[in-house]
């Protein structure tokens, strides 16, 4: 009779701050996952551009990448219902893919902003946080993550900007920014 191998329980991980790197590092994690044969969920909110790694991580086997944000996102002051209607779409798909079991890393891009803007409820936020998930690894990405969910993390990295060339007018580069 062997004993079978107890599955680790997936932790809550975000990457906060106003440096550069929080999708990057969470982009990274996805790799390595998929590195030893696991899926990965990647649902990206207030993102709706043609970002390269929409283009490379089409062609891994084991990554599923989807977007809920506005190609011409911006804030005026007012979320029009199109923008709301796109969040809460991607909010349904996350809880469905961390429900599922079938993904060993979900990550969810920008979360922390679509909250703070107010695309998100923070409940929201916080139950799917909270919300059983077996071994899934559940990664929340963007800068002003609020302080509950911060508090309910297992690992919180604030990515902090020393220098950055964008002070000197550089403007966003294709394959680098985006």
């Amino acid at each position: 009779m062997g004993m079978e191998a107890k599955k680790e329980r997936g932790r809550f991980q975000i990457y906060t701050g106003d440096g550069k790197g929080k999708t990057t590092a969470a982009l990274g994690l996805a790799m390595r996952a998929v590195g030893r044969g696991h899926q990965v969920y990647i649902g990206q909110f207030m993102k709706g551009q043609d970002y390269g790694e929409l283009h490379s991580l089409a062609k891994v086997e084991g990554i599923t990448i989807e977007q809920y944000g506005d190609p011409e996102w911006h804030f005026a002051g007012k979320l029009t219902a199109a923008q709301l209607e796109r969040a809460a779409e991607g909010l349904k798909r996350a809880r469905e893919a961390v429900a599922s079991g079938r993904y060993r890393v979900v990550v969810l891009d920008e979360i922390n902003m679509a909250v703070w803007f107010g695309l998100i409820p923070l409940e929201a936020a916080l139950s799917l946080a909270r919300a059983p998930r077996g071994g899934t690894e559940l990664v929340y990405t963007g800068r002003q993550a609020d302080p509950a969910l911060i508090e309910l993390a297992d690992l919180v990295t604030e990515m902090r900007e020393i220098k950055h060339y964008y002070a000197t007018g550089l403007k966003a580069r294709e394959g680098i920014e985006y």
